[in-house]
């Protein structure tokens, strides 16, 4: 079944309502824009399906749309116009317009784009490129927003066929892993021996709380000349200094101060941390993306593959940099211990925490994955990673001896350290992971990696968090919360996991100091248990819970298949027998505890149904006996 455009007419101005389609808009151009008049625009649909075909109007689907009435001339498909197909119509994405013409030469001619071009033909199998091109040179800013029916109009052929069978493979991909996101989140939401555990008393410290000490913050620019890269940083420091380094990384497209909340809390308890902010992949560099030429070898401009290098290196220039200021710094001196340093990374930071703790950057199995992906089943972990083949080295060893210790959360990890993986990162571990995560899939980049670490690690794993749920609220780029596959949750509802990570992560820092029994409270499952909410469930456990091991998403064997439809099935029955299973070993638990504090007698349960008293009570002084009938 195909829909078929016909360009009959003038251009109708978009609607302007924002909403949550990303299929065609986020390939075409950046939001925040409309297009403009011209002479020929699609006016109708034609929908075939065999011999039959119909023409429906355009300006029936932007009254449905507007309206949420089904108009006469589609009554035919009522039931699939729905509250999700009227949000697609009138979805609006808001990007930054001038980024929008670097989108599309990252789709026409780069190799990473090109999997998401390979998305849009097999939606929209005569789609060329040089209709993308001249639909571009029709927008301009204006205060309307850009819709699906506005590029529909816009279009320069006489006719767009959609392949809605490949439309409702994806719908259909979409919804089975909502479906295996809710089961998963049923697994690891039951935490019998955190429920049933009471948290240990703290021993005269809080690390929940802000700490003692007044917070000093200096923003520093350090400039690595070898690389001709200019690396700004913020430093969290105060008085009474002590313990480890911390180091914090961002994720791609945010900057330093994504964890400004957590380095304040951290530092407020003695520690200094640096915030470190990469030129390259940071939100500036989004917003500054040459227009002219590409790059050499048509690489990708908007994430340089030349980043999974130059993070971790970026990391070892500032750790030699702070070495001299921890020397000659009048007001720095002996604060920086860059001997001994915690790294915290978010999303590609984690990557970037990972590759320095010792997991090699190792290409040789990405390689083969990449080439064989489906055109409609591409992940942004998949783009994100495969970005990387257009490195000239397929194998590097980044690792920094100075990082002891690793927190990282919604990791990017896939298959960018090969075989071997993280089994060579030998510094104690603490990864955070959200069931609710599209940008990097729990299932695929924290949990089967977090089985690789050999030894010292920790999972936080959080029911219901998304990708941006640990995000500083006053410093997270707006932008990212509307790109509908990573929404960002109310600051409201992220309150208490924000406060929850601000002290189980200074509690795991303080374990290489020699204050460590006094900080290890913190970290006992039953205190994760008690900053739990309705909306979201925090578990925190040294293993993959029980039974998931074995689920089909996380067997080894499956390290260089691309999840499809057909692996869904498996996958949910999998899931949903694990949660009965916790059910009925719920419900045992629960009849012992019973049993153990008021034992039943038997007499009493069965006696009364023939009809007399028990043994019991008929030698129980005062009390006449019967015979049984």
């Amino acid at each position: 079944m195909r829909f078929t455009v016909s360009c009959l007419g003038s251009l109708r101005s978009a609607l302007g309502h924002r909403g949550g389609s990303w299929l065609l808009t986020s390939a075409l151009v950046a939001g925040g824009l409309a297009f403009s008049p011209r002479v020929l625009a699609a006016e109708s649909i034609t929908v075939r399906l065999g011999r039959l075909s119909q023409t429906v109007s355009l300006d029936d689907l932007q009254s449905f749309a507007a309206t949420g009435e089904v108009p006469g001339s589609l009554r035919l498909y009522r039931p699939l116009l729905n509250a999700s197909v009227r949000q697609a119509l009138e979805g609006e994405i808001s990007l930054e317009p001038e980024v929008g013409e670097v989108i599309l030469d990252e789709i026409l001619h780069t190799s990473s784009g090109a999997q998401l071009l390979d998305t849009l033909k097999a939606i929209a199998p005569n789609l060329t490129p040089s209709d993308l091109r001249i639909t571009l040179k029709q927008v301009s800013e204006t205060e309307s927003g850009l819709t699906l029916l506005s590029i529909l109009r816009a279009m320069p052929q006489d006719t767009l066929e959609i392949n809605v069978g490949t439309l409702l493979t994806l719908a259909s991909q979409f919804r089975l892993a909502q479906l295996e996101s809710k089961a998963l989140s049923r697994v690891l939401r039951k935490d019998p021996a955190a429920e049933a555990a009471e948290p240990a008393p703290l021993l005269g410290i809080d690390p929940f709380s802000t700490g003692p000490s007044a917070v000093e913050r200096w923003e520093l620019v350090l400039h690595d000349h070898s690389r001709d890269r200019s690396i700004p940083i913020d430093i969290y420091w105060s008085r009474d200094t002590h313990g480890p380094l911390v180091v914090i990384s961002h994720g791609f497209g945010a900057d330093r101060r994504f964890f400004a909340y957590l380095a304040r809390h951290l530092a407020s308890h003695g520690l200094t941390v640096v915030a470190v902010e990469h030129p390259g992949s940071n939100v500036s560099a989004l917003l500054s993306l040459p227009k002219d030429g590409l790059p050499p070898a048509s690489h990708s401009r908007i994430l340089p593959a030349t980043e999974f290098l130059d993070r971790p290196r970026d990391i070892s220039f500032v750790l030699d940099r702070l070495e001299k200021i921890n020397l000659y710094s009048y007001s720095l001196r002996d604060r920086l211990n860059t001997k001994q340093v915690t790294f915290i990374g978010h999303s590609l930071g984690g990557y970037t925490g990972l590759a320095l703790a010792g997991a090699a950057l190792d290409l040789r199995s990405l390689e083969p994955y990449c080439k064989t992906l489906s055109p409609v089943n591409v992940s942004p972990a998949d783009w994100f990673q495969c970005a990387a083949l257009d490195l000239p080295v397929k194998y590097a060893n980044l690792r920094d001896d100075r990082i002891t210790q690793l927190i990282v959360a919604n990791p990017l990890t896939g298959l960018l350290f090969g075989e071997a993986g993280l089994s060579r990162v030998r510094v104690p571990t603490m990864v955070l992971a959200g069931t609710h995560d599209t940008v990097t899939p729990m299932a695929s980049q924290q949990l089967r990696p977090f089985m690789q670490l050999p030894v010292d690690k920790y999972l936080i794993t959080v029911v219901g968090g998304s990708h941006l749920s640990v995000g500083d609220p006053n410093n997270l780029n707006a932008d990212l919360g509307r790109i509908p596959f990573m929404p960002a949750l109310p600051d409201v509802t992220t309150a208490p996991l924000r406060i929850y990570l601000q002290g189980v992560s200074l509690s795991f820092i303080m374990q290489q100091t020699s204050e460590a029994e006094a900080y290890a409270p913190a970290l006992n499952p039953a205190v994760a248990h008690a900053f739990s909410t309705t909306n979201l469930s925090l578990r925190l456990s040294q293993t993959v819970p029980e039974g998931l091991a074995s689920w089909p998403r996380l067997r080894q064997g499956g390290l260089h298949s691309q999840e499809g439809l057909l692996s869904y099935l498996p996958s949910l029955l999998h899931l949903e027998g694990i949660a009965i299973q916790d059910q009925l070993q719920m419900l045992q638990r629960q009849m012992v505890v019973y049993l153990r504090h008021t034992p039943p007698s038997l007499t009493a349960v069965y006696w009364p149904f023939l009809g007399a008293q028990s043994p019991m009570q008929a030698n129980q002084p005062n009390h006449r006996s019967t015979t049984p009938q």
